[in-house]
């Protein structure tokens, strides 16, 4: 199976992403010999550095090209045409993939199980992978983030299954080669590629069309993109435990570590995925038991002065709240939401739903938008404060802060949050980043996953108070 890739030279272009990074760990598994780039150095390229993966080039260059005129281009979907080594690939004549073909080419070497939808791909699949690995399939997998416990964005197992996360947002979803599809939801979020639901409901019925099985959330209008066999899940009443739930699923009880009724139905479905693939409903269970959430969902970061600081991908109106319902069941005195916007086509298009799901915070801080790919420019009087505004007209006078940037945003924080609170920083720029320079790391200050456990003081806090008002500049 593996004779094919053993000769071939595969250079990633933008190999420091959650999904690129993953496919090079998976074709580098298989033989190939790796190299790449990307414009700046990630916690992923450290990993693969430390693998011996790659040694990537940071910035673009035509000069990061191996020679060869064998060598194959695999770029991302973010990487434009006109990037320095797409155009040497070009002139040299080399192989330009898309991201998209290569998933494709390395799903029709496993039987595959691709979790699909708008809001918890990653989570779901990556719960798949630890019930798999519980029922001894010792599965691949590549998902858009470390899938927990230690575990990297992508490995490439010695069993059968392998588990992706399919991704619509370029449309790579329908480059697969699935046996078991699953079907979270379906939500427009990505506007650039998509100019209306019907549209995205067009490629979702197209994902769906080819799998021999599919496990789709048990809504009429989600149920109608599948033409063939369905296996249709739902989790009307689990309950809600402090970060976690419990629930019945085929008369079994299932016992989950990670907060919120969103957690609950994702779990169902990998459920009901794994079952499908043959694994036994214990041994399912007792895996998913272990789960405690996937790289930058709902994850612990650390505390600051008696505050449990925690991280999260959220990026749509859908995931704010559904994130902010789960960190009530921790019980904080107060939820503090630091909220980073991504993209300003997101931000003006939503900005009424943003701001009701911030409004269930008792305070929200907006930081101004993470462009990624788009340029302010185009979106003239889009910004952060846009959502600030529209979070403050349905807070009820609760304290919402327009905080632009993380220079701002760190004092007032490490003045505002006491002893009891808890403080969900999210978003899918690099807020990450905030979370950390905010805390004491979790474990040097007696966090556990549940709340702080020690002494978290954090020396370098200011002696402030509460910070009050609306937002504003």
């Amino acid at each position: 199976m593996s004779a094919p890739w053993s000769g071939r030279r595969l250079h990633f272009v933008g190999v420091g992403g959650a999904g690129m990074s993953g496919y090079a760990r998976a074709a580098h598994a298989l033989g190939a010999q790796i190299s790449g780039s990307d414009r700046a150095d990630s916690p992923y390229l450290e990993r693969l550095r430390e693998e011996g993966v790659l040694e990537a080039s940071i910035g673009h260059d035509a000069a990061n090209l191996p020679d060869g005129e064998e060598v194959e281009v695999v770029y991302s979907s973010a990487i434009p045409p006109e990037n320095p080594e797409r155009a040497a690939a070009r002139e040299r004549g080399l192989r330009e993939r898309p991201r998209a073909e290569l998933l494709g080419e390395l799903s029709a070497l496993r039987r595959t199980i691709a979790v699909a939808g708008t809001h918890g791909k990653t989570t779901t699949a990556s719960m798949l992978v630890h019930i798999l690995r519980a029922a001894g399939a010792d599965p691949a997998w590549l998902v858009g983030a470390p899938v927990g416990g230690g575990l990297p964005n992508a490995h490439w197992g010695a069993g059968e299954w392998l588990v992706v996360e399919a991704d619509e947002s370029d449309r790579s979803m329908l480059a697969l080669a699935v046996e078991i599809a699953v079907l979270t939801n379906v939500e427009l979020d990505h506007h650039a590629s998509f100019a209306s639901l019907a549209e995205l409901r067009a490629a979702f019925r197209a994902f769906l069309e080819k799998p021999r099985f599919a496990v789709v959330w048990d809504r009429p209008e989600f149920l109608e993109l599948r033409t063939g066999a369905v296996v249709a899940y739902d989790l009307p009443d689990p309950a809600l435990t402090s970060g976690g739930s419990c629930f019945i699923w085929r008369g079994h009880e299932v016992r989950l570590a990670v907060p919120g009724a969103h957690n609950a139905l994702n779990a169902a479905a990998a459920l009901e995925a794994a079952s499908l693939a043959g694994a036994e409903p214990e041994r399912a269970i007792a895996g998913l038991a272990g789960f405690a959430g996937a790289g930058r969902r709902f994850q612990l970061v650390g505390a600051v002065g008696g505050t449990v600081v925690y991280e999260d991908y959220a990026h749509h109106p859908t995931e704010v709240a559904a994130t902010l319902r789960a960190a009530r069941t921790f019980e904080p005195r107060r939820l503090v939401a630091v909220f980073q916007p991504h993209l300003y086509s997101r931000t003006a298009l939503l900005a009424r739903e943003f701001g009701e799901a911030l409004a269930l915070a008792d305070v929200a801080v907006v930081l101004d938008v993470y462009p990624a790919r788009e340029r302010a420019a185009d979106f003239p009087g889009v910004s952060g404060l846009t959502l600030a505004l529209a979070t403050a007209d349905a807070a009820g006078g609760r304290p919402v802060m327009w905080l632009p940037t993380f220079a701002d945003a760190l004092p007032v924080l490490r003045g505002l949050l006491v002893e009891g609170d808890l403080c969900l920083v999210m978003g899918a720029g690099d807020v990450d980043a905030l979370g950390r320079r905010l805390v004491v790391r979790a474990d040097d200050a007696g966090v556990s996953r549940r709340g702080v456990v020690g002494d978290a003081d954090d020396a370098e806090a200011p002696e402030r108070g509460l910070a009050k008002g609306g937002a504003g500049p």
